[in-house]
């Protein structure tokens, strides 16, 4: 038999990723299959004189193939255990065909210049692995499951569950079932920052504390006046805009519309009997209207703060649980007409309007804001956001494959997550850390919220934005003409949708693939289980164990509720920190006085008094600076590649094309609102939750 020809066809790269011993001293093996079946020899990836496939290098390798090889459609990879470090990390395999001739009208094998493998996986050595192109399929499909079934019972070891809030664990498995949220036990080591991420991160706070040195001498005296206060800003870290504006009625309707907590107010039907208001409290409010009137032309609003009430603080401090009262005026400036700070009615809980004097009147919106704010840091910002999505972070990689169509489409929006849930949440939300030191709530305040908030988490009411904001009452632009929040949240959730919809249902391109689908199947089921159970504990999952989900539609919707929650709803909550609360007095995370029980007239001497000092004001400052700071790309320039099949490149290309074209015109419509809100701009949301 005639020896079979061979010549150089193509140029093969290794991707390593950046873990911690992703780099392996064993010998590794490449083969590429064509559409006949046709292989080429076995290649050991292994250079003269050179250390290969090092943490976070890109090494390239010449292959050879028989001259009538075709187009690569498959590529075998095994490794064996030689060395010290034999373990291995594969980001993906590149492969250039070099017999491409592009356009020259030469004869060609191929029509393809670029193969794309992306593995993402750790290569054990006790299998031999078989990846399609794209490295994409659906388990059922998969011509190497067992390696597939292995990676993942070997995630699940690493990716534990633990039930915690923050730092604080579950005291016994009853505790575990009452509000605390699914974490994971340890981060694993491919979790953890990139060495350049966490050098970002640090110089960042370096910086900070740098910036307001001149003020260490300070220690924890008083500020003297507001304007003192004031005149640290402008030799430090920046003005916050709010300086001009944070004793207007106005400013504190619109920190109800695009503050960073834009998910309190909603429409009010009737007067809580709770609420100690009559027609005579806000007589001359409401342009003439009687307090029925309004209620009728749907004018008045309502933030109710049940939830806070009775909720434990640090050191004696006291918290509101405040109902405050909204009149939605002739030129649509929503205005606060009555602001009561206990739920209780009472002699000692009086109800606090605008004809009240000046700076009574000023405390009262102080304490509303001071108790919005605990409910912002426990619920909307870290509860919400950080703490509600590392479960779905855990649950993903114990049961979704790399090669999951699902895992590529959700993993660039996982970026980081547990790793400054790790790193962040034991500096924020533990004994005498920020939270502690910094909010009225102290550390017992925020676990029990989070408690509080996590029982009352439902996938009915919060699984997409429309649907959170019809709870309200407030979805009809007709009835609140203005709320940047809610239009610029909801074409922004409705191109999530439509990319993920694309994706979902190129794959599922028939019900039965997606009933047939096991890895779907069990994510969907340790989703919904009761953390009881070592589930995340998602109330409302659309499906059932026995069944799974019932349509590819409810695929699509929990998959973008997962995706906006990363992008949208963080990045609406989180990155205007610095401006509402760097500046104290406009949105207080602390305040160092009981609630007021009568209508006091308060001197700017005694305002200060109620204010924190000048070293937790500065804490207050550092902190929320470095948290207002964008840490990762802007969503759909994703920092890693997953999806590299022909829909999933052109959807990922539509996707920022449509991002581009919404940014474009939040920028025109921010000429026109009463204050800029730029948070929901598509530049400037980020893929993940990574700050």
């Amino acid at each position: 038999m005639a020896p079979i020809k061979e010549k150089k066809s193509f140029k093969l790269t290794a991707a390593t990723g950046n873990q911690d011993g992703a780099g392996t001293d064993a010998n590794v093996y490449v083969t590429f299959e064509d559409e006949e079946g046709r292989r080429t020899k076995e290649k050991k990836l292994d250079k003269l004189l050179y250390n290969d496939l090092e943490k976070g290098k890109k090494d390239k390798y010449d292959i050879n193939a028989p001259v009538e090889f075709g187009a690569v459609k498959k590529l075998h990879v095994h490794r064996d255990s030689t060395g010290l470090g034999d373990s291995w990390f594969c980001d993906y395999f590149e492969i250039k065909d070099l017999r491409f001739k592009g356009n020259n009208n030469e004869p060609s094998p191929t029509k393809k210049e670029y193969y794309y493998f992306p593995i993402h996986r750790w290569i054990s050595s006790q299998h031999r692995y078989e990846f399609d192109e794209y490295g994409t399929c659906l388990p059922q499909a998969d011509p190497c499951i067992g390696p597939r079934k292995a990676d993942l019972e070997a995630k699940k070891s690493s990716y534990n569950y633990v039930y915690r809030i923050g730092a604080m664990a579950a005291t016994d498995t009853t505790d575990a079932c009452v509000g605390h949220c699914a974490q994971v036990e340890t981060l694993p080591a491919d979790e953890k920052f990139s060495e350049d991420y966490y050098w970002n991160f640090a110089t960042d706070k370096l910086k900070l504390l740098a910036e307001t040195k001149w003020m260490e001498w300070t220690n924890q005296t008083k500020w003297n006046s507001l304007s003192d206060l004031r005149s640290v800003y402008k030799k430090s870290l920046g003005e916050p805009k709010c300086l001009d504006v944070w004793r207007e009625d106005w400013w504190f309707g619109l920190q109800r519309l695009q503050g960073v907590n834009p998910v309190i107010i909603e429409l009010c039907t009737q007067i809580p009997d709770n609420l100690a208001v009559t027609d005579t409290t806000v007589e001359g409010l409401m342009d003439d209207l009687t307090l029925n009137e309004a209620l009728e032309n749907k004018k008045i609003f309502i933030c109710d703060l049940k939830i806070m009430d009775g909720l434990c603080c640090k050191e004696n401090r006291e918290l509101a649980a405040p109902l405050a009262l909204f009149y939605l005026n002739k030129e649509n400036k929503l205005l606060p007409i009555a602001l009561q700070l206990k739920q209780e009615k009472g002699d000692d809980n009086p109800v606090f309007t605008p004809k009240d004097s000046k700076n009574t009147w000023l405390v009262a919106k102080m304490f509303y804001n001071n108790s919005e704010a605990q409910h912002h840091q426990a619920l909307t910002h870290l509860g919400y956001t950080h703490l509600l999505m590392e479960g779905v972070v855990v649950c993903t990689h114990r049961n979704l494959s790399p090669s999951h169509p699902l895992f590529k489409l959700m993993a660039p929006h996982f970026l980081f997550l547990l790793a400054i849930n790790s790193r962040g949440l034991e500096k924020l939300v533990s004994e005498g850390g920020w939270v502690d030191c910094c909010m009225t709530q102290g550390l017992c305040g925020i676990l029990d919220l989070m408690k509080r908030g996590f029982e009352a988490w439902t996938y009915t009411k919060f699984g997409s934005v429309s649907a959170e904001l019809e709870a309200r009452g407030v979805l009809n632009k007709d009835v609140l003409p203005y709320y940047p929040y809610r239009d610029d949240a909801l074409p922004l959730f409705a191109e999530i949708r439509k990319y993920v919809k694309t994706i979902v249902e190129h794959h599922y391109d028939n019900e039965d693939k997606m009933k047939e689908d096991w890895e779907l199947k069990s994510w969907r089921e340790e989703l919904a289980k009761q953390r009881s159970e070592n589930g995340v504990g998602l109330a409302d999952i659309p499906g059932s164990k026995e069944d799974g989900f019932n349509s590819v539609d409810e695929v699509v919707d929990v998959v973008t509720m997962i995706i906006s929650t990363c992008s949208l709803g963080h990045a609406a909550s989180n990155f205007q920190q610095y401006e509402q609360y760097g500046y104290v007095p406009n949105y207080p995370g602390i305040l160092m006085s009981t609630l007021p029980k009568e209508k006091k007239e308060y001197t700017e001497e005694e305002i200060m008094q109620i204010l924190p000092d000048k070293r937790m004001t500065l804490d207050i400052m550092v902190i929320t600076k470095l948290l207002s700071t964008k840490g990762t790309q802007s969503l759909g320039d994703f920092e890693m590649q997953y999806l590299y099949d022909p829909v999933g490149v052109q959807a990922a290309k539509d996707f920022r094309k449509n991002l581009d074209r919404l940014s474009k015109k939040n920028k025109l419509e921010n000429v026109d609102r009463q204050w800029d809100f730029d948070w929901l701009d598509p530049e400037f949301v980020p893929n993940a939750i990574s700050v």
